[in-house]
């Protein structure tokens, strides 16, 4: 079945084509399909366009739907042509005269619309939580390995002094910094478009102010036109999002395979965590942080894929929307399994206390020196010279005790003013309220 079926047969070979994928990506919609749908029979039922009977029927049965989505017990029937057939086919086997009624008022294009609105507001959510338990995990480890010096590198040489601390934080701060780009995101996914139909409206007496808030949507898309334009624009913005997210990923994941090779040796895994070679006996290496980084390279690139779809499109609905699903919901779920990833092997990680003693890393601290020369009122350019002369003349030798005190520094993490930016960003997401109204939209009298 197909919710625009007359009296006409499709040819299989073009309705293969059409559906896609659909039937497997649309398992992830079925429970926000039947949200959007009890928020819509409650608006049809407020304007007078079902009884109370009918309303209160279909709630139930939606409800009943919702439950068994979450509980991950709905199948599409290979007659159906995606979920939202599904659902509507479920109604009308349980309900049957009164189940057809569901549509009433809306198109299928908005009612995709909305439930992919659902979706993503979800997934952001859960990728905000994951991101926020790898954020807690680096700032523990920032503070617990604050005094630990580390190599810093510019260009890939050694550079300056740097610590464990340091490090560890500056990924903690990127992860606060990245859920902006994600809050951006969020914002366009929490506007509601159901009401907007084919993307004319409707003639029916709609309630689109009610429909708003039964879902727990901030706002509404007001512009019918308007709001069908968001499709394709809200999984840009998510996938940008992401690409901001991977981009620390993929950095960190760089990070720890040149510090775990033993030309660096700076850090450490349980064999268990880590993998073997078939002809090497001696070699560990970092298959999961390897994938990580080849994962989030593949999702630096999603917005590109997403803007090449979406580009020369004009106002209105396109079948190219389509295939947003498969390139944005296998992403997603990456991503989220990198998060969970780089956290477990975070927690398990084993750092080098003893680094900067050795010889080649003697001039990390050369800086350091000229500071303490400038400080006892020697010119800076006098004594940049001067310890560049003993450098040349083998005079110079490190001073391992160092004195940093301004903000995000060596000696002043920060960590305190790094967690409430994060606390900061987080309240912005508002995710309770989203699930009040959502808890009380499947409540059962």
């Amino acid at each position: 079945m197909k919710l625009w079926d007359k009296n006409t047969t499709t040819d299989e070979m073009i309705s293969n084509f059409t559906v896609g994928d659909d039937r497997e990506l649309d398992l992830a919609l079925a429970g926000f399909d039947a949200l959007a749908s009890i928020a819509h029979v409650s608006m049809l039922g407020k304007v007078g366009l079902l009884s109370a009977d009918e309303t209160q029927a279909i709630k139930t049965e939606l409800i009943e739907i919702y439950h068994s989505s979450k509980a991950k017990k709905i199948i599409i029937d290979p007659e159906s042509e995606d979920v939202h057939t599904q659902i509507e086919v479920l109604l009308t086997n349980r309900l049957g005269e009164t189940g057809k009624k569901v549509h009433s008022g809306r198109s299928r294009n908005d009612q995709v619309l909305v439930a992919l609105k659902l979706y993503f507001r979800d997934e952001i959510e859960q990728l905000v939580q994951r991101s926020k338990t790898l954020f807690d995990t680096l700032s523990d480890l920032s503070h617990q390995h604050r005094n630990v010096l580390m190599p810093g590198y510019t260009h890939m040489q050694v550079a300056m002094v740097s610590s464990f601390g340091l490090w560890f934080g500056a990924y903690a701060e990127a992860l606060a910094d990245d859920l902006r780009s994600l809050q951006a995101a969020f914002q366009l996914a929490n506007l509601n478009p159901l009401g907007s139909a084919a993307g004319y409206g409707s003639s029916f007496p709609l309630d689109r102010t009610l429909t708003t808030r039964l879902l727990g949507f901030q706002d509404m898309h007001y512009n019918v036109i308007n709001a069908q334009m968001s499709r394709g624009k809200t999984e840009l913005a998510l996938s940008f999002g992401m690409a901001t997210l991977a981009t620390t990923l993929n950095k960190l994941a760089m990070d720890i395979c040149l510090y775990m090779g033993q030309d660096f040796g700076f850090i450490s895994f349980p064999d268990s965590l880590t993998t073997g070679s078939s002809i090497m006996p001696h070699k560990k290496n970092p298959d999961v942080w390897e994938l990580i980084r080849g994962h989030c390279n593949r999702l630096a690139a999603l917005p590109v894929e997403i803007s090449m779809m979406i580009h020369n499109l004009p106002a209105g609905y396109h079948r190219d929307f389509q295939l947003l699903k498969d390139v944005l919901f296998p992403k997603i779920q990456i991503l989220k399994s990198s998060l969970d990833l780089a956290d477990f092997m975070l927690r398990r990680i084993t750092v080098r206390a003893d680094l900067v003693t050795q010889e080649k890393y003697q001039y990390l601290f050369t800086v350091e020196e000229v500071n303490k020369l400038v400080l006892s009122g020697v010119p800076f350019r006098d004594a940049y010279k001067q310890v560049g002369l003993d450098i040349e003349q083998n005079k110079y030798l490190p001073d391992y005790k160092i004195h940093h005190t301004h903000e995000g520094s060596l000696g002043n993490l920060c960590l305190d003013e790094i967690k409430a930016k994060m606390e900061s960003v987080l309240y912005t997401f508002d995710f309770d309220s989203v699930h009040d109204h959502i808890n009380e939209l499947v409540k059962t009298d």
